[in-house]
């Protein structure tokens, strides 16, 4: 489990000499850019994916605009598609700091034009987080095509409430016909989160990230289950990275499972 010293920058989580990669596999761009930079140095975070997003929670100050950044949120998970240009822009100025490594999200009807010119125009090295409205699922596979026609990029797919049991099911089925193409179900499925670990789990290329699990039980069965295609990630800004990085060491021994899960798969899928 990770701990405190009053050495090092104030409030970081130190690493000791030789201590492997450490890589939060999804979190949303900032506003500012600095603030998350200072949420990885506290964690102890060498990297991080980045997704551009649409809604900012991070730029509430109270409740009513906590409400208004998640009016936002609910139309872009509902398959609400405006505002890719903004997002884009967002995202491609984050990632100029490379502790990011951006994934672009692209339209499930422009799939191949999109990744051309969003992820792999701008050195991107995955793709996500897709959010197809709840029940169509199906709709990412010309994503899974053009994922596949550029090497295997990794797909990231919303994983929490809209999306339902089925449409995991839906995933679970898509993913076996693009064997190349790392699939992944963010936030370990939500309230499915069963139903995830059991699909993972008889699917070789279906991988789970940990982000806002809603149990602890959730991500100890989870790593127990499938613990070289389970992923650590926050979520931030909407998880804690230092939050997300202790429940994973909570329940891991130190070792090579727990390197994996922290890094070490995410390090090998990307190349790094």
């Amino acid at each position: 489990m990770v701990s405190r010293s009053n050495t090092g920058s104030a409030n970081r989580i130190p690493r000791t000499h030789g201590e492997p990669v450490i890589i939060d596999a999804h979190s949303h761009v900032h506003d500012p850019v600095h603030d998350h930079i200072a949420l990885l140095d506290e964690a102890g975070i060498d990297r991080s994916v980045l997704f551009g997003t649409r809604p900012h929670p991070e730029r509430a100050t109270d409740l009513a605009s906590l409400k208004d950044e998640l009016t936002v949120l609910h139309e872009t998970v509902s398959g609400q598609t405006d505002g890719y240009e903004e997002a884009w822009r967002e995202l491609h100025n984050a990632c100029a700091d490379k502790r990011f490594i951006g994934f672009g999200k692209v339209r499930l009807d422009r799939a191949a034009e999109d990744v051309e010119r969003e992820v792999i125009g701008r050195g991107f090295q995955g793709i996500g987080e897709l959010t197809p409205p709840p029940g169509q699922a199906h709709q990412i596979e010309p994503v899974l095509q053009a994922a596949a026609d550029h090497g295997g990029l990794p797909v990231v797919v919303h994983g929490f409430a809209p999306t339902t049991a089925e449409d995991l099911a839906t995933l679970a089925g898509l993913a076996p016909r693009y064997p190349t193409v790392p699939l992944v179900i963010s936030q370990l499925g939500g309230l499915n989160w069963m139903t995830a670990i059991e699909l993972a789990a008889q699917t070789p290329n279906l991988y789970l990230d940990l982000s806002t699990a809603n149990v602890i039980f959730a991500v100890r069965l989870a790593i127990a289950e499938v613990p070289d295609r389970t992923l650590f990630g926050s979520d931030a800004p909407y998880g804690d990275p230092v939050l997300a990085r202790i429940t994973v060491e909570r329940v891991t021994r130190p070792g090579a499972v727990r390197d994996r899960v922290l890094g070490d798969t995410l390090a090998e899928l990307l190349g790094l």
